[in-house]
């Protein structure tokens, strides 16, 4: 059986990233059947027989064992084992087929690596385990660059890797070489930044994994790279993705932690996501019950609010929602609010992401406004800074629009505040857009 492929099939699937390509538009294509996948009706990439002697493109039946189906989706019969074997002679027919066809923009599909097995992860991750376990550093480096190569191959591969121990058997080889003079020692120092490197991306990491990541070796190590300055800029970003995954008491309790954090906000090309699982720490500790205000009054000293605040003026959505979490967080402290309150920058920027970023976003800076216009101190100044920004008007559509009942009450306490100041402004910002506000009929 034959099938055609017209012009308009082809370029659909050419939108979707598929292989078929066809740049003459008045062209019909016929694709014999038995190179398609029976499950997407796809041409297949790399064909693979299972038990039941039909074949499926890899990632198709892959992805249909892995939804928990354990039968053959043509002839419904049970799969006696999930093993998959290469159909070579086909996938060559599927090459040739191809080239023939080449001269109408079909691209010859690519000769497919041999994906990884779990036992060969398993194998691996034992002799990473020994290697280490005996100091030897140069055989733990050939098999951590073992891993890396496989996971560079496919995603397939990568899943394999982190579900038969890869991450596990990484950690325990980091937490044993953090124990080393790795300050002094090159070479040790290169293997820890490999593993880094490789961990980064592994998730999950597991309990077990977490906890030996939490050591004081490898807290210790981890923090050094934070700090060092002459560190390539990507393994600061793989240490601050694995911080993310330590037990927050472990994070307070280490020395070096609140500082590694606020250099790396303050890394000039660091990366979004980079930017948001600092930020995500940080809004950790400083939320953190026991010793909070001690923390927070750690950052607010090396200059957190001011890099808040900085961070703030141009962002996307989430750093903006983190970063004015932590300085909500900050300014809930005597040391914090003052620092906030002295910067000009504070209220002019806060009260322009109000209505602008996301619903979580406003109640952030309606607590930081509130928190900064004291009832207890009512500085005149305060007041008036937060009218001719357009504070007032802004916490009316709010009200309007709807919020949480927290950030309700106190927007309601703001404007009776604020209301009796509002004599004394000489200019209040009319530039608002007030299209959210709901019509009264």
């Amino acid at each position: 059986m034959v099938l055609s492929w017209t012009r308009g099939r082809v370029f659909r699937r050419a939108r979707k990233g598929k292989d078929l390509q066809v740049n003459d538009l008045d062209v019909e294509i016929s694709v014999p059947s038995h190179f398609r996948c029976p499950v997407t009706l796809d041409l297949m990439k790399d064909p693979v027989t299972v038990s039941t002697g039909i074949t499926y493109d890899r990632d198709s039946i892959e992805k249909w064992i892995e939804e928990g189906n354990n039968t053959c989706p043509v002839t419904k019969r049970v799969l006696t084992t999930f093993d998959m074997i290469p159909n070579h002679a086909l996938r060559r027919m599927i090459q040739d087929w191809c080239v023939e066809h080449r001269s109408f923009g079909i691209e010859r599909i690519p000769t497919p690596r041999i994906p990884v097995t779990p036992y060969e992860v398993s194998d691996t991750c034992t002799k990473i385990v020994n290697a280490a376990k005996q100091g030897d550093e140069n055989k733990c480096r050939e098999l951590v660059r073992k891993i890396k190569g496989w996971e560079k191959e496919s995603d397939r591969n990568k899943r394999c890797i982190v579900a038969n121990g890869a991450p596990l058997a990484l950690v325990n080889a980091f937490d044993f070489f953090s124990s080393w003079g790795f300050e002094e020692n090159n070479n040790v120092s290169s293997l820890l930044e490999e593993i880094l490197g490789v961990l980064a991306w592994m998730r999950p990491i597991g309990e077990e994994g977490k906890s030996m990541l939490g050591s004081k070796n490898s807290m210790s190590c981890m923090v050094w790279f934070l700090l060092k300055g002459n560190i390539d800029l990507s393994i600061k970003q793989s240490v601050a993705m694995l911080l993310k995954e330590v037990p927050i008491e472990v994070l307070a309790n280490t020395q070096g932690v609140v500082e590694g954090l606020v250099k790396m906000i303050k890394e000039p090309i660091g990366s979004a996501s980079i930017t948001k699982a600092c930020l995500s720490m940080i809004f950790k500790l400083v939320t953190y019950s026991k010793g909070k205000d001690v923390i927070s009054q750690r950052f607010v000293e090396l200059g957190l609010v001011e890099v808040l605040l900085e961070t703030i003026v141009d962002c996307d959505k989430g750093v903006c929602e983190k970063a004015l979490g932590v300085l909500d967080s900050i300014c809930g402290t005597k040391e914090g609010k003052e620092i906030a309150k002295a910067n000009a920058l504070t209220i002019p920027l806060v009260v322009k992401k109000l209505l602008r970023v996301s619903e979580l976003s406003s109640s952030f800076a309606v607590s930081i406004v509130w928190k900064i216009c004291d009832k207890a101190q009512e500085e005149e100044g305060v007041f008036v800074e937060a009218l001719q920004v357009g504070v007032f008007q802004k916490l009316l559509v709010l009200l309007q629009v709807g919020c949480g009942e927290s950030t309700k009450e106190k927007a309601t306490e703001l404007l009776k505040l604020l209301n009796g100041y509002r004599s004394k402004v000489d200019c209040v910002d009319t530039s608002l857009e007030f299209q959210h506000l709901k019509k009264p009929f």
